[in-house]
């Protein structure tokens, strides 16, 4: 990518920092919760209290992870929006976000029973585990309206550039979380339902207080003579249209990914329990360095998202290059990180000793992979900011297949250290598919000489 010459309104690297960093806190205080919810009932509770804690949030971390577009498409369109100056339309846009997580999220309370018994099918646990489970899930999916409200309104703050709000409102949900958790499972002894009922009511709460949140910041943005909410906006049909189709191709692309992953995690299974304890150990440095490049990825949500609504070429130019500079720089530090501290974090996860061995033994392409993944999660941010999510869907489509048959060359000669390599090929191609595209992105961005 060539580096653009000339003065931009597009942030600087500071800025983008400023921006970022809340972004970064707010994903790293999520996996907090789920060890404090271990611990009180690993404490407190009894076996089978803790594998139903385990198969209830694995369960709803797919349901919801599922439901993820409705955060990425809102801060797209949010963001263009701003950069057109159309602000009724930011306005809209949630609008339309929340009456689909509205729906969709009532649509999941009315299904609970056959949700519930399919999840179950496919999880293999004990039938008093899968008992308690299955209260877990009865009490917890009551909160799905709210938390599919809740990435309506978070989209929306990533789309204004408001990271800071973002954080205090992912620290009230985990905080709050955490305090009912230990009074109803704790104090309370309700064990698997109490846990699922503070994580519900925590729901409840954040949605209303980040909807308060989002309406005064949105009026204080307010200008003009139309109605803050106009029904008719938010039910325009090619708007509309355009949000569904726009939401379908970023489900597809996030069902593939979750597809990418899980077959990683199977397929290590194949090598014996030493390997899958030290590949999925070594998934969870990979997840901890999502949480930093992540907050890049949707900074540049929000600058191409403005940059494009604006059709200000040379500030999305400089946003990308920008913004991809300090991913790639944490990029390196966090490679490095793994490769000198990464044993020092296994040793401290684990004291079986073939785990720590087949783990030291792939360390290097775990740190490879966190050093070369900036790049996809960067395009991603990208491509989410445009709306492009066509391209992301077929850039996921065309990864996938070729993960596939690295996977089918590689891994049968050299095991493990082959499946890694397929792992590396998927996350480079996810990128390069992507970059295939951003020409034509560029192109839409308006005529490269016009000032900014």
């Amino acid at each position: 990518m060539d580096l653009p010459h000339g003065h931009a309104t597009s942030p600087g690297y500071l800025a983008i920092w400023r921006r970022a960093w809340p972004i970064i806190l707010a994903n790293a205080a999520t996996p907090l919760l789920g060890l404090v919810d271990t611990a009180v009932i690993g404490n407190l509770g009894n076996l089978a209290q803790l594998g139903a804690i385990a198969l209830g949030a694995m369960i709803f971390n797919f349901i919801y992870w599922s439901f993820g577009f409705l955060r990425m498409g809102t801060t797209g369109f949010t963001a263009q929006a701003v950069g057109a100056g159309d602000e009724a339309e930011v306005r809209a846009t949630l609008g339309r976000a929340l009456l689909a997580g509205a729906v969709l999220g009532l649509g999941l309370v009315m299904l609970q029973w056959p949700l519930s018994r399919l999840a179950l099918a496919l999880l293999a646990g004990s039938a008093e585990v899968e008992a308690m489970t299955a209260g877990y899930f009865a009490v917890r999916i009551w909160g799905a309206p709210a938390t599919l409200g809740i990435y309506a309104l978070m989209g929306t703050l990533i789309g204004l550039g408001r990271s800071r709000h973002l954080l205090w409102l992912q620290l009230l949900l985990n905080g709050l979380n955490i305090l009912l958790d230990v009074v109803f499972a704790g104090v309370l002894g309700w064990g698997a339902e109490g846990i699922a009922l503070g994580t519900a009511l925590a729901e409840w709460v954040t949605v209303v207080v980040a909807g308060v949140t989002v309406v005064q910041v949105l009026r204080q943005r307010h200008r003009g003579a139309e109605a803050f909410w106009s029904w008719r906006r938010i039910v325009d049909r090619r708007k509309l249209l355009q949000t569904v189709a726009a939401n379908t191709d970023i489900l597809i692309r996030t069902l593939l990914l979750l597809f990418g992953f899980a077959w990683f995690v199977n397929q290590s299974a194949v090598y014996g329990d030493a390997v899958l304890g030290a590949n999925h150990i070594l998934l969870q440095l990979v997840s901890f360095s999502a949480f930093f490049l992540d907050g890049y990825a949707f900074v540049a949500e929000a600058l191409v998202g403005e940059a494009l609504g604006a059709r200000q070429r040379l500030r999305l130019q400089l946003a990308v290059w920008r913004s991809s500079i300090l991913a790639a720089a944490t990029a390196l530090l966090l490679a490095l990180a793994i490769l000198l501290l990464g044993n020092l974090a296994v040793q401290a996860l684990t004291d079986i000793a073939p785990v720590r061995v087949a783990a030291a033994d792939a360390m290097p392409w775990a740190a490879l992979y966190v050093l070369l993944s900036f790049a996809a999660f960067q395009l991603d941010g990208i491509f989410i900011g445009a709306t492009r999510t066509r391209e992301m869907r077929n850039a996921s489509l065309f990864a996938t297949l070729v993960y596939l048959l690295a996977w089918w060359w590689l891994a049968p000669p050299f095991g493990n250290t082959g499946l890694w390599w397929a792992f590396l090929v998927y996350v480079c191609v996810r990128a390069l598919a992507l970059a295939v595209y951003y020409p034509r992105l560029l192109r839409a961005a308006g005529d490269p000489g016009q000032p900014s």
